[in-house]
């Protein structure tokens, strides 16, 4: 298919009006976490403290992100956006004001990052699930592929705008600007309406909602495995990247402006991946897209030497490259092998699961990087990641999994009318 006819996915109101707020909100998600690192570094210099402030957030995050899973299923996934959208706006609103007028602690941005994760908990799940509602089949992988590519875009344009914010101004300001993108998001989402999911014609029940849930999802060994490697995997990358990143560019790469350089570097590589995943089908999408993962290790690598700040950026694009392709590839399995009605809960067993180790990891980052050292730390990890992608490849379910949509190469139909049903 023409590049256009994979754009023409934008021409479904609903999607159009989801990809402008999460294009927005996701900016200022890439600007949230360099603004606090310098903001923590710059109360107490320990990155001790970053770790605890991230790891709180973690904490609430897995805590919620079942009963998030289940609140989307059952009152729709855009409702759930919503609240969660307006949740982010004030806690991020709040720690801006802190930091802007000098009463900010430790315990303030750990709190109010911690209420900003619950509001994650709740987005996530309900995110991954509205799509298919919202978009024909045949375009899913389009619809997706473009909103890896929006998150991605954040990750470039977020972190760009942070490093002139804070050379600029400061981290509240930043901050700031973050809780206004929520506030976008927010007002795009209140526009989108979308069919509800049939459920069947049992009560409504949690627990037994949840249940339903598990079993969809331990029914399928490549989507076990998958998310047991990212559980491991992201218990030791991203407290790596994210902890002892900045405080080795703060230590000796030349402060916030080179850590800026290096996340928009991850960012631009995951626009790339987002690029590739819109332009090739796989017959055997997990295969390609596990095979690709194995270069998740490269940026700490690369800082646990250290070398240049070129280098290291370079590293980081072709890791988020890699992280953005196979994001792509197994959210459209997910989409077209598990049922549309238990899609979100799926997804938050997913959540669950991949980040379930990382709040360990950050907590425990600062301790033992002080113990082992920074670069005997980023040694050990970058090892650590690539044993444990490569192992994905012994379940046969990653190896075999097929893709199942067909895709139809006549052109699209003007865009189908969009149910107020939620």
């Amino acid at each position: 298919m023409s590049a256009s006819r994979k754009l023409r996915v934008l021409g479904e109101p609903a999607y159009r009006r989801l990809f402008a707020g999460r294009t927005t909100s996701l900016i200022g998600d890439g600007i949230a976490p360099i603004a606090l690192a310098f903001a923590v570094l710059g109360l107490t210099g320990s990155a001790t403290d970053l770790g605890i402030v991230l790891a709180v957030h973690s904490v609430v995050l897995i805590a919620l992100v079942l009963v998030g899973g289940v609140v989307a299923d059952r009152i729709s996934p855009r409702r759930a956006m919503l609240g969660a959208d307006l949740t982010q706006t004030a806690t991020m609103g709040l720690i801006a004001a802190l930091l802007l007028t000098g009463e900010a602690e430790i315990w303030h941005l750990a709190l109010l990052y911690g209420i900003d994760g619950a509001g994650t908990a709740f987005f996530n799940p309900a995110s991954n699930a509205l799509v298919p509602q919202i978009v024909p089949e045949r375009r899913l992988q389009e619809a997706i592929a473009l909103l890896s590519f929006s998150r991605w875009a954040g990750k470039v344009a977020g972190p760009a705008l942070a490093g002139v914010l804070l050379a600029l101004t400061s981290p509240g300001v930043a901050l700031a600007v973050n809780a206004l993108t929520f506030a976008i998001s927010a007002a795009c989402l209140w526009g989108v309406r979308a069919p509800r999911a049939g459920r069947g014609g049992e009560e409504p029940n949690f627990l037994r909602e949840l249940r339903h849930g598990w079993r969809e999802f331990s029914s399928r060994d490549w989507l076990i495995a998958i998310v047991v490697s990212a559980a491991i995997s992201n218990a030791i990358f991203y407290p790596a990247f994210q902890v002892l990143g900045p405080t080795i560019a703060n230590d000796s790469l030349g402060g916030s402006t080179a850590w800026a350089l290096i996340a928009s570097l991850w960012g631009v590589g995951g626009l790339i991946g987002g690029v590739v995943a819109l332009l090739i089908r796989p017959q055997r999408p997990l295969l390609v897209s596990e095979g690709f993962v194995l270069l998740l290790g490269l940026p700490l690598l690369l800082l646990a030497v250290p070398t240049s700040t070129a280098l290291i950026a370079l590293g980081a694009l072709v890791a988020g490259s890699t992280v953005s392709l196979a994001e792509v590839l197994f959210d459209t399995v997910s989409a077209q092998h598990i049922p549309q009605q238990a899609l979100s809960r799926v997804t938050a067993y997913d959540w669950f699961g991949s980040l379930a180790l990382e709040p360990l990891g950050l907590a425990l980052i600062g301790p033992v990087a002080a113990a082992a050292g920074n670069s005997n730390t980023l040694w050990v990890a970058a090892a650590a990641i690539t044993l444990c992608q490569a192992a994905v490849f012994l379940v046969p379910g990653v190896r075999r999994l097929e893709t199942t949509a067909t895709f139809d190469p006549t052109p699209t139909p003007p865009p189908r009318p969009v149910e107020a049903g939620d």
